[in-house]
C-alpha cells in the first residue's frame, strides 16, 4: 500500500460524526453551509441600516462606525483561540454558545443607545461570529477539498464571507425600508434559534480530541490589552476628522496612552513564556511583504466605504436600499474573482505575482471608471461595471493574500497567530485608516476647491437681480464641488493602483524577479576592493 500511487489509493469517505444516524449523509455538509450563512449574516450593527439607526437613535455616524470596528476587533482578536476552543469543547457547545451570544447581543443592541454598553456587546458579538464560522467551516473543509488544498479552500471560504458581507447590508437596508431597522435584529435572533434547533435536533456532542485540551496557559491578559489598544486606535481613526485630529486634547491623550500601552504589550510578548501572539511569526519569509500589500489593497478598497458613500448620499441623494441594491452588483465581481483565484491557485498552481497584478488591475479599472463616470447626469446603472470590478478585486486579493500567508507560515499555531495580525490589517486597521485618510483628503480638497472657485464668483460677473444664492449653493455649487473633489481623490487611487499593477507584473518577469544582485555594505565592498588591489600588487 505504501508503494501504491496516490491517485490509485482508496480515499476515505467524508463523514461528519456529529450528526445523528437518521440524517442523510449527502445532506449533512449542506446543513452546515446553511448554518455558516446564518452566522455570517449576523452582526452587532449592520452597514445597510446605519442611516436608519442614526435617524432614530441620535447616534452619530462615527459612533456607529466605532461599533462596527469594535465587532471586527472581536473577530480579529479571537483567531489564536479558535483551535484551543475546538479542542476543548464539543461542536454543540461551541455552536449553541455562539448562537445564543449573537442572539443576546442583537437583543441588547435593539434596546439601548448607551455606547458603554454597546461597545462590549459588539465586541462579544464579533467573537461569537468568528467562533461559529470557524466551527462550521472546519467541519466541512475536507468536503470542499479532500486533499486539504488551501488554493481551493480559501476562495470557497470567501464566497461565504463576501456574500454575507454584501448580502447582509442589502437585507438590512431592505428590512429597514419596509419595516424598521430593529427587524433585522429580530431576523438574526430567529436565525440563531434555527442554529440552536439544528444542533439539538440533528446533532450530538462531538469533539475531535478524545482527551480535551485544557485552556490553561493562555495569556488572556495580553489578549485583552491588545483588544484595548485596537479600540483606542479605531477611536483615533474614526473620530479623528470629527475632533480635528491633534487639535483635540482628547485624541492627543489617546495617542500618548496608546504608545505606552503598545510598549507594555511588546514587553509582555517578549518576556511571557507562552505569549498570546508569538513574535516569531514575523521571522517567516514574506510575512512583512504580505502585510504591506494587504495595507495598500485595503486602503485602496476603502474608497467603497467613504468616497462612494459621499457620492451616493450627498451628491446623488440615494436612499439606503437603492445604494445597497446597486452594490449587489459587487457579488457578480466576487464570484468571477473567486473563480479566477480558484483556477489560478487550486487548478493551475501558477505563481501568485500575476494574480496580485490582476487584483490591483481591477482596482485600477474601478477607480478609472468612477473617475470618468462621476457625473450627476450619468444614470446609476452606469456604475454597475465599476462596482463589479471592485468586488472582483476584493475577492482576488483577499483570497490570494490569505493563501500567500499560509504558504509562508507553515506551523499551524503560528499560522493562526499570523491570521490574527493579517485580519487586524485586512478587516480592521486598514479599513479604519482608509476612512480617516479619505475623510481628511475630502475635507482638504473640498475647502481648496471652494476657495479657488469662490474667488471667481464676484459681483462683476454675477447678475444679482436674477441670481438665487440659496438655489445655487444647494443644487449646483456644493454638488459640483463634491464631484470635483471625489474625482481628485479617485485620481490618486488610479495612479497608486496602476503603480501596484505594474510592479507585480514586473516581479513576475524571471529576469527582474531573480536577477537582482544584492549590493553589499560599503565597508564590505571596500574590503573586497582592498583585497583585489593587494592581490594585483
Amino acid at each position: 500500500m505504501a508503494n501504491t500511487p496516490l491517485s490509485n489509493q482508496k480515499k476515505m469517505p467524508f463523514v461528519m460524526p456529529m450528526f445523528r444516524a437518521f440524517v442523510p449523509r449527502g445532506l449533512q455538509p449542506w446543513i452546515y453551509v446553511v448554518m455558516v450563512f446564518c452566522i455570517q449574516f449576523s452582526g452587532g450593527v449592520y452597514l445597510g441600516a446605519l442611516e436608519a439607526v442614526r435617524g432614530t437613535t441620535g447616534l452619530q455616524i462615527e459612533d456607529l462606525l466605532m461599533l462596527l470596528y469594535t465587532s471586527l476587533a472581536g473577530m480579529a482578536i479571537w483567531f489564536p483561540m479558535l483551535f484551543r476552543m475546538k479542542f476543548r469543547f464539543t461542536n454543540q457547545q461551541l455552536l449553541i454558545g455562539a448562537a445564543i451570544t449573537i442572539a443576546l447581543c442583537n437583543f441588547i443592541v435593539m434596546h439601548t443607545t448607551n455606547m458603554a454598553i454597546l461597545l462590549p456587546i459588539c465586541f462579544l458579538s464579533g467573537i461569537a461570529k468568528i467562533q461559529g464560522t470557524f466551527e462550521c467551516m472546519s467541519n466541512i473543509q475536507l468536503w470542499i477539498t479532500p486533499p486539504r488544498d488551501f488554493g481551493v479552500f480559501f476562495p470557497m471560504l470567501h464566497i461565504v464571507l463576501l456574500t454575507a458581507i454584501i448580502g447582509s447590508s442589502w437585507l438590512a437596508a431592505v428590512i429597514a425600508f419596509h419595516f424598521t431597522w430593529q427587524m433585522m435584529h429580530v431576523f438574526t435572533i430567529g436565525t440563531m434559534c434555527f442554529v440552536v434547533f439544528i444542533q439539538l435536533a440533528l446533532c450530538k456532542p462531538w469533539c475531535p480530541m478524545p482527551q480535551r485540551m485544557p485552556l490553561r496557559g493562555i495569556d488572556i491578559s495580553t489578549g485583552l490589552l491588545i483588544s484595548l489598544l485596537m479600540l483606542m486606535v479605531s477611536y483615533f481613526l474614526v473620530y479623528g476628522d470629527y475632533l480635528m485630529w491633534f487639535h483635540s486634547s482628547q485624541l492627543r491623550w489617546i495617542v500618548a496612552l496608546g504608545a505606552i500601552l503598545l510598549a507594555f504589550i511588546l514587553y509582555r510578548l517578549k518576556t511571557v513564556e507562552k505569549p498570546y501572539i508569538s513574535l516569531d511569526v514575523f521571522k517567516y519569509k514574506n510575512v512583512f511583504a504580505i502585510l504591506f500589500v494587504t495595507i495598500i489593497a485595503e486602503i485602496l478598497l476603502g474608497a467603497e466605504h467613504t468616497l462612494e458613500e459621499i457620492y451616493w448620499t450627498e451628491v446623488r441623494g440615494l436612499e439606503e436600499h437603492t445604494k445597497t441594491s446597486l452594490c449587489l452588483w459587487a457579488l457578480l465581481g466576487v464570484y468571477v474573482g473567486v473563480l479566477i483565484t480558484r483556477y489560478w491557485l487550486g487548478h493551475k498552481r501558477w505563481k501568485v505575482w500575476k494574480l496580485f497584478a490582476i487584483g490591483f488591475g481591477c482596482i485600477f479599472v474601478y477607480s478609472l471608471w468612477m473617475y470618468f463616470y462621476m457625473d450627476v447626469n450619468v444614470p446609476i446603472e452606469g456604475y454597475r461595471g465599476a462596482i463589479a470590478f471592485r468586488g472582483c478585486a476584493y475577492a482576488i486579493l483577499a483570497a490570494s493574500l490569505m493563501w500567500s500567508l499560509h504558504e509562508s507560515v507553515h506551523d499551524l499555531e503560528h499560522f493562526f497567530m499570523a491570521l490574527f495580525i493579517f485580519n487586524i490589517i485586512h478587516m480592521y486597521l486598514a479599513g479604519a485608516s482608509g476612512y480617516g485618510l479619505y475623510t481628511s483628503l475630502f475635507q482638504h480638497f473640498m475647502a481648496d476647491n471652494m476657495a479657488r472657485y469662490g474667488s471667481f464668483l464676484t459681483l462683476t460677473n454675477v447678475d444679482m437681480a436674477q441670481f438665487d444664492m440659496a438655489e445655487f449653493m444647494n443644487n449646483y455649487y456644493l454638488h459640483s464641488m463634491m464631484s470635483v473633489t471625489l474625482k481628485q481623490i479617485f485620481g490618486q487611487i488610479v495612479w497608486l493602483s496602476a503603480l501596484m499593477t505594474i510592479t507585480f507584473l514586473l516581479l513576475d518577469i524571471p529576469r527582474i524577479r531573480t536577477g537582482i544582485e544584492k549590493v553589499p555594505y560599503w565597508s564590505v565592498y571596500g574590503i573586497k576592493m582592498l583585497g583585489r588591489m593587494k592581490a594585483k600588487s
